[in-house]
C-alpha cells in the first residue's frame, strides 16, 4: 500500500550534461527507469528546493518548454567499476609463448569481499567464448594464470591467498616448448613473517588459438569480442608497471623486466610495457615499446598514486613521478553511467539564469505518485552579466557531496549528529544502489577513500526534494532574494575556476552560499583578486573555503580531492598520496596550504554543531556609529536570529571564527558572535595543537561562529556569518525577521557604489 502523501523520488532516474548551460546552449537529459514506460516532463525554475513545511516549501516556476510533455523512458544500466582497454593488435594475436607481470597491491583479495568473484589483473580474454589469456586472482585470493582456446584450459594457480594491501611481484607465463604455464609470486615486503612468494608450474599446450577482436585489458577482462566491450572480473587495487614480453621469462628477468622503468623499447620481444606514471591528468595509458599499445581508462580510477619502489623521499608525485607509477583501480568506481540522451533542450535567449531541474512526474496504479528531478544550472553568458549581483552556486561543494551514504556508513554517525537518523527514500535506495557512484566522503567496497566526483550519473542529493544540505539550503537564499525583488545571476564554481576573476569583476556583489566547502587554487586566486579589487562579497556559510580541489583539465564537471591527515575527514589517504592526479598540487585543507578561510573572508572553521542551533548576541562593533547603515531598523538589545529552519536557531550545524593568528584582518568589525553553543559544539581536528587533560574546556572556549564585517582595498568590502543555518533563517517569520533585515541592510548597500 502506498504510504498517503508520500512520493517516490527514486523510480525515474537521470543527469543533465552539461550541468551548466547559458541561453543558447544546449542541454541534454539522459533519463532511466526500469519499471515506468512514460512520464510527463517539465522544465521548471528553481525558487526553493526544500520541500519542508516549515518553511517556504518547494517553489518551482515552469516557464514552458518544447520538451514539456510525455517522454518515454527505457532501462539504461549502470556498470561501474573501472578499468584499462588496449585496443586489439597483430602484436597481441600472434604470440606463441610469452610472460605478462606487474607489481600488485590487492585491496580485496579473498572471500573477506570478493565472494565467488575471481579479479584479473592482465588478461587478452573473451568470457563469452572462454578463449584468451587471463593472469589475475581466483575467488580465494589465489594468483592464478590461465590459458584457453576452445579446446582446451590450462591453469596454473598459487598455493596461498595474496595479503591485503602488500607489494607483490605477480607474473604468468606460457612456454610452448616446454608444455608448460607458469604462475610467479614475490613479496616485495623484505620484512615480511608471512612470506606468500611462490612460483608454480602446470600441465600448458603445445600451440594455442587465440580469440580474434578480443581487446587487452588492466583490472579486469572483456565479457565479449569487440572493441568496447563490458569488463567484468574487475579488481580493487593498484597496479604498477604492466608488462608483456613474447617469450617465457624465469622469476628473475621478470623482476628486472618490471622493475625497470624504461625497458629497452628496441628489444624485439618486448611486447608492451605500460608507464602508467605518465598523463597523471587524462584517461590515456602509455605503452613505451615499439608497438605502442596505448589504453585507455574507464571510470576514472585513482592515479598518482605510491608504486612499488616509492620510497619515502617525496609526498608530491610531480617531485618524483617514477614513484607514482600505480593506478589504484575499484570495482565500485562510477565516472560515466554512459547513458544515451533522452531529451535535448536548447536554453531559450530570455531565460533568467538560476537554478533549473528538469520534473518528471508518473503515477502507477496502486504505487505511490513518481515525482522525480534532475538539475542543472543556467548562467549568464560569461562576460555577458545581466544583473548587478551573482549567486555562486557551489557546483564543486555539490559534487563533493554527490550521493553521500555517509550517515548510514560511518559506525558513529548518530553520536556524531547527536540523535537518530530520519532516513529519506533517496538514503535507503542509495544503500542497495550503490552502482550509482558515492561522495567523497564515503569509501569503496575496498575501504579507500572516494577521491573524485562526476556530474556525469545521477546525483540524489543535488535535485529538488532531494537531502536540504548544501543544494537545498542555498535555495532558501535564491527564494529570499526572489521575494524581495533582487535579480541575479548565477555564476558556478566551475565558471571561476575555468575563467578567473574575469567571471566575478563585472558584479557589483557576489554571495556565496551555505556551504561553499571545496575550493580550487584558480578560484581562491579569483576570490581575492575580486576583493582586491573593489569586489563586495556576502558570505552566508560556515565551513567555507575549506578544502583544496581541482576540477579536471578536460573532462567538464569532474572535481578531485585528496584528504591527506589532517582536517574534519572521514577517511584518510595512503601516506605520499596527498597530491592531485589533476594538476600535481598538494591537497588537503587550505590552511595547511597557507591560506587559511579567515585570509579571505575574516572567518574560518572551527566547529560542527549537530545538536541544536543558537542565536548571536551584539558585540561593540556593531554599535560603531559608522556602520549605521548595517544595523538600521534592528533592536541591538535582542539576539539576532532566534529562530531557524536548521536546529531552531541562525548559527549552527558548522561555524567559523575569527582568528587574526590565521589571518582575519586587522580592520576587521567583529559585530556578533555565538558562543552558548553547548556540549554539541564539536571543535575540528586541527583546533587540538595538543593533548592534556581537561583539553575540551579549552577548546569549547573557541567554538562559536562569529558574524563580521571588512573593507578591501579600492571600495571593497566583506561580510561574513560564519554558519552554514544562517541562510536557512533568512525566510522564517515570512521574511520579516533581523537576520533578514541585517542581510538586506547589507546588500542594499554593497551594491550601492559609493565608496565605503
Amino acid at each position: 500500500m502506498p504510504v498517503p502523501g508520500a512520493v517516490d523520488t527514486t523510480a525515474i532516474l537521470g543527469y543533465a550534461l552539461p550541468l551548466t548551460v547559458s541561453p543558447g546552449e544546449e542541454v541534454r537529459f539522459h533519463l532511466s527507469s526500469p519499471a515506468i514506460a512514460r512520464a510527463e516532463a517539465a522544465v521548471a525554475r528553481v525558487r526553493c528546493a526544500d520541500p519542508d513545511p516549515d518553511g517556504p516549501g518547494l517553489k518551482l516556476v515552469f516557464p514552458g518548454t518544447p520538451i514539456d510533455g510525455v517522454v518515454p523512458l527505457r532501462e539504461q544500466p549502470l556498470y561501474p567499476g573501472s578499468c584499462a582497454i588496449v585496443p586489439d593488435a597483430p602484436a597481441l594475436a600472434a604470440l606463441s609463448g610469452f610472460t605478462a607481470g606487474a607489481f600488485l597491491w590487492p585491496t580485496a583479495p579473498g572471500l573477506d569481499y570478493a565472494g565467488t568473484i575471481a579479479q584479473t589483473v592482465l588478461a587478452r580474454w573473451c568470457e563469452e567464448t572462454k578463449r584468451g589469456w587471463r593472469l589475475g586472482l581466483d575467488a580465494e585470493g589465489r594468483p592464478e594464470f590461465v590459458v584457453a582456446d576452445g579446446t582446451g584450459s590450462w591453469r596454473a594457480v598459487s598455493p596461498h591467498p595474496l595479503l591485503e594491501r602488500e607489494w607483490v611481484l605477480l607474473g604468468g607465463s606460457w612456454d610452448p616448448a616446454a608444455r608448460e604455464v607458469r604462475i610467479t609470486v614475490r613479496s616485495l615486503d623484505p620484512q615480511s613473517g608471512r612470506d606468500r612468494s611462490a612460483t608454480v608450474a602446470a600441465p600448458g599446450p603445445a600451440a594455442l588459438s587465440w580469440p580474434a577482436d578480443t581487446v587487452l585489458t588492466m583490472a579486469g577482462h572483456a565479457a565479449a569480442a569487440g572493441p568496447s566491450p563490458r569488463v567484468i572480473g574487475l579488481y580493487d587495487g593498484k597496479l604498477d608497471r604492466p608488462r608483456l614480453y613474447a617469450a617465457p621469462l624465469p622469476p628473475d628477468a621478470l623482476h628486472r623486466l618490471c622493475e625497470a622503468l624504461r625497458p629497452d623499447a628496441g628489444d624485439p620481444l618486448l611486447l608492451a610495457a605500460w608507464d602508467l606514471s605518465e598523463g597523471m591528468d587524462t584517461d590515456r595509458v602509455r605503452d613505451r615499446s615499439a608497438n605502442r599499445l596505448d589504453g585507455t581508462l574507464l571510470q576514472m580510477p585513482a592515479r598518482a598514486m605510491t608504486g612499488a619502489n616509492w620510497d619515502g623521499s617525496t609526498r608530491g608525485w610531480t617531485e618524483a613521478p617514477w614513484q607514482y607509477g600505480a593506478i589504484h583501480f575499484h570495482r565500485d568506481d562510477m565516472a560515466d553511467a554512459g547513458w544515451e540522451p533522452d531529451l535535448r533542450l536548447t536554453v531559450p535567449a530570455d531565460w533568467r539564469p538560476g537554478f533549473y531541474a528538469l520534473r518528471l512526474r508518473a503515477r502507477t496504479e496502486g504505487a505511490e505518485p513518481v515525482e522525480s528531478f534532475v538539475a542543472f544550472f543556467v548562467r549568464a553568458p560569461v562576460g555577458r552579466p545581466s544583473a548587478r549581483l551573482a549567486f555562486v552556486a557551489s557546483t564543486a561543494t555539490f559534487l563533493a557531496y554527490a550521493n553521500s551514504a555517509l550517515r548510514l556508513d560511518q559506525v558513529h554517525a548518530e553520536a556524531m549528529l547527536e540523535g537518530l537518523i530520519a532516513l529519506s527514500p533517496d538514503d535507503v535506495y542509495l544503500q542497495s544502489h550503490r552502482e550509482l557512484g558515492l561522495s567523497t566522503y564515503d569509501t569503496h567496497n575496498d575501504g579507500s577513500g572516494w577521491k573524485v566526483s562526476t556530474a556525469a550519473r545521477p546525483i540524489l542529493n543535488m535535485r529538488p526534494r532531494g537531502a536540504t544540505f548544501n543544494y537545498g539550503n542555498d535555495t532558501h537564499v535564491l527564494d529570499w532574494l526572489e521575494h524581495f525583488g533582487e535579480t541575479y545571476d548565477i555564476v558556478t564554481d566551475e565558471d571561476i575556476d575555468r575563467h578567473g576573476v574575469g567571471v566575478l569583476r563585472p558584479y557589483a556583489c557576489v554571495i556565496t552560499g551555505s556551504h561553499p566547502e571545496y575550493v580550487s587554487r584558480p578560484m581562491l586566486d579569483a576570490f581575492d583578486a575580486y576583493q582586491r579589487g573593489g569586489g563586495r562579497h556576502i558570505y552566508l556559510g560556515g565551513n567555507g573555503f575549506y578544502w583544496r580541489i581541482a576540477f579536471h583539465p578536460e573532462r567538464p564537471h569532474a572535481m578531485e580531492v585528496r584528504r591527506g591527515m589532517i582536517g574534519l575527514r572521514t577517511w584518510e589517504g595512503e601516506a605520499g598520496e596527498d597530491s592531485l592526479a589533476f594538476t600535481g598540487e598538494p591537497s588537503g585543507t587550505w590552511r595547511t596550504n597557507g591560506r587559511p578561510p579567515q585570509r579571505l573572508v575574516g572567518v574560518g572553521f572551527d566547529a560542527q554543531v549537530f545538536t541544536a542551533s543558537a542565536p548571536y548576541r551584539w558585540l561593540d562593533g556593531a554599535r560603531d556609529p559608522a556602520l549605521a547603515w548595517l544595523t538600521e531598523g534592528i533592536d541591538l538589545d535582542a539576539p539576532l536570529g532566534e529562530f531557524g529552519l536548521r536546529g531552531g536557531g541562525a548559527a549552527g550545524i558548522e561555524v567559523d571564527r575569527v582568528e587574526p593568528t590565521l589571518g582575519s584582518p586587522p580592520g576587521l568589525v567583529w559585530l556578533a558572535t555565538a558562543d552558548r553553543l553547548g556540549y554539541g559544539g564539536v571543535p575540528v581536528p586541527e583546533e587540538s595543537r595538543t593533548l592534556h587533560r581537561g583539553m575540551m574546556g579549552d577548546q569549547n572556549a573557541r567554538v562559536r561562529a562569529d558574524l563580521v564585517f571588512f573593507t578591501t582595498a579600492g571600495g571593497g568590502a566583506v561580510f561574513s556569518t560564519g554558519s552554514i543555518a544562517y541562510a536557512c533563517a533568512l525566510t522564517c517569520k515570512d521574511y520579516e525577521n533581523n537576520v533578514s533585515r541585517l542581510t538586506r541592510n547589507v546588500l542594499r548597500r554593497f551594491l550601492d557604489p559609493s565608496p565605503l
